[in-house]
């Protein structure tokens, strides 16, 4: 299937060219391919193959097996791999754990039927979930901040809906993204650079943000360029992919919502969370909404809130809203704020600021005498499906401020340095960094395309302190750093810490995105952490539904277990080399290198 060019409708089959050389140059080929463009890299890839000979990734890193015989025990007729077929045309945009289908069977109250309501073991596909006809490759970053294929995202209702508002347009065969929202129709540069005059943007104080009901995500888009990473989320509803969208553009973003469960971050760890007409009810159920931000907001961070109520009686005609409703509303959020210890820094035109208080105990001591509810969990980073209640949580106590960015990337994490991580010492923490820097660098000579701006939306499925996303921090990318909810230790206020953005997740059940979300997914140990826990296969046909076509796959992890999963994904139409550890063939942990083959919907096989 030769795939058209979103521009200018060249097409290319160079892909396949890979196959003929050997893997051993894949990523090569891919390389040249990319820097060449579309519909260029065919004679490139050929004109490598008459050189295959020369090839080499790295002299001293062997491709061959050393696995002290175990391959050769594998019986010949149980080593054909299952062979995955793909699902019908109508998954092509599926998301489990988000299935309109079963969201209408679930209650509406509090946004519940827009939660996680996943499907159970006999309603699992197993299946390959097919692109859509005419998919390509996005734009490298900064262009796919403004443009995306259509093809890959063929829903124009936002274009319509939205038409006023600069969200969104329809031009030719691409979309493209003027900067605009609801709130800013005039562009997010202008939006931020009103918020940058009362928060401390440009010094690298606030580094990690949080988008609440962020639409397409231009807040998040626009952000990137001021060195500042934000977290986006929407429900999956009637505005239909606007997550999608969002990840096409190459902005952090998952489907979610603030309804009856905690979001799953860790207590204390955004500089800034933000709302922009996002609707949601902040000052109903007493508080509840804002009680879960002031969670995740560590002490000195920032809430901004734009749209209605603010500054109501200036605003409330042209909102075409009686005044009476709007000023209650208002009550309401000044009340909790006032609660929360949160002091308004500013409020200007429809746009106000709360700055959360750094003193803790004084704002404890104020609480306690007012009478409020303290959350009663021992942990409060434990949120993994459990239930939002009207509660105060405590300020987790820390050791030292956290640092500017990007400083604060290898600095010791306040978290570290005060011992609130079991298990982990500023030394480990330190050894941990050196190792991923080594682990990087091998992974570059493997792979030639790791810092090469091919891969923007990048997963590390098992995130541990998030060294790796560390090691490869570039402005051409962004990491998910996925803390697994079985995980030995509860990482991921760390991660934050470091700058860098993340999420909690179980990996017996299916990821908050939609399919092909993701350029690069790594996983180190993560089939060794889930073995007897649940099922293998589904976790890598998960892994196979959010990665792109072509996209690449880094597993380590012990022999054995590659072994059994390179069968796997072999029959999931997946290019596969088994890779020695960089210090040698005698290490049992391995790397095993994948790439998934380009084929589209009503494709009975791989062209």
């Amino acid at each position: 299937m030769a795939k058209p060019h979103p521009g200018d409708g060249r097409t290319r089959s160079s892909v396949q060219i890979f196959i003929v050389v050997g893997l051993c140059c894949f990523f090569y080929i891919l390389g040249a391919w990319q820097r060449s463009g579309f519909g260029k890299g065919d004679s490139i890839a050929l004109e490598i193959t008459k050189k295959s000979s020369d090839c080499n990734i790295r002299p001293d890193l062997s491709f061959d097996s050393h696995h002290g015989g175990e391959v050769s025990k594998i019986d010949e007729s149980e080593s054909k791999p299952k062979v995955f077929e793909p699902c019908d045309a109508q998954f092509i945009d599926y998301t489990p754990c988000q299935d309109q289908r079963r969201a209408m069977t679930f209650p509406r109250e509090n946004m519940n039927y827009r939660e996680r309501h996943c499907p159970p073991e006999e309603e699992k596909l197993h299946c390959l979930i097919p692109a859509p006809k005419g998919y390509v490759t996005p734009f490298p970053w900064p262009k796919s901040r403004d443009y995306v294929p259509y093809a890959n995202a063929p829903y124009k209702s936002l274009t319509v809906e939205k038409a006023i508002q600069n969200w969104i347009q329809y031009e030719g065969n691409v979309f493209r993204f003027p900067g605009g929202g609801t709130q800013f129709p005039q562009g997010a540069d202008k939006y931020i650079d009103q918020l940058a005059s009362v928060i401390p943007i440009k010094d690298g104080t606030v580094r990690t943000a949080l988008d609440t009901g962020c639409g397409v995500a231009s807040w998040g888009a626009y952000l990137w360029s001021r060195n500042v990473i934000a977290m986006s989320f929407a429900p999956r509803d009637s505005h239909e992919a606007q997550v999608q969208f969002a990840l096409e553009r190459g902005v952090p973003a998952v489907i979610g919502v603030l309804g009856t469960i905690k979001l799953p971050y860790p207590s204390a760890a955004f500089d800034m969370a933000h709302c922009s007409r996002c609707l949601i009810p902040w000052g109903a159920n007493g508080g509840m909404y804002m009680m879960e931000v002031d969670r995740v907001l560590r002490p000195g961070g920032y809430w901004v809130l734009s749209g209605p109520p603010i500054n109501w009686k200036a605003n409330y005609k042209s909102w075409q809203r009686p005044r009476e409703e709007l000023e209650e509303e208002q009550r309401k959020i000044e009340e909790v704020a006032k609660l929360l210890c949160w002091e308004k820094k500013s409020e200007q035109s429809e746009i106000a600021i709360w700055q959360k208080t750094v003193d803790s105990e004084s704002c404890r001591s104020r609480q306690e005498d007012s009478g409020v509810k303290f959350c009663e969990s021992a942990d409060a980073n434990d949120v993994w499906y459990k239930k939002m209640e009207v509660c105060i949580t405590p300020t987790p106590k820390v050791s030292g401020d956290l640092k500017p960015f990007p400083e604060r990337l290898y600095a010791i994490p306040p978290r570290i340095a005060g011992g609130s991580v079991p298990g982990v010492s500023v030394a480990s923490y330190n050894d941990d960094n050196e190792k991923w820097k080594k682990h990087v660098n091998a992974y570059k000579k493997i792979n030639r395309l790791l810092d090469s701006g091919r891969y923007r939306n990048i997963m590390d499925m098992n995130a541990g302190l998030g060294s790796f996303a560390a090691a490869i921090q570039s402005t051409k990318l962004w990491v998910m750093n996925v803390v697994p909810t079985i995980a030995e230790k509860s990482t991921l206020g760390v991660i934050y810490e470091r700058g860098l953005t993340g999420i909690y997740h179980d990996w017996c059940e299916a990821f908050s995105t939609y399919p092909r979300t993701y350029d690069l997914i790594h996983s180190h140990g993560l089939f060794s952490l889930y073995k007897d826990k649940c099922n293998e296969e589904d976790i890598l046909l998960e892994m196979d539904r959010i990665l792109r076509p072509e996209g690449a796959v880094i597993f380590r992890d012990e022999v054995d277990v590659l072994i059994k999963v390179k069968k796997l994904v072999e029959g999931m139409r997946w290019d596969t080399k088994m890779v020695d550890h960089e210090d040698g063939p005698l290490v049992p942990e391995k790397i095993l290198v994948a790439v998934k083959q380009y084929w589209v919907a009503n494709v009975t096989s791989a062209q």
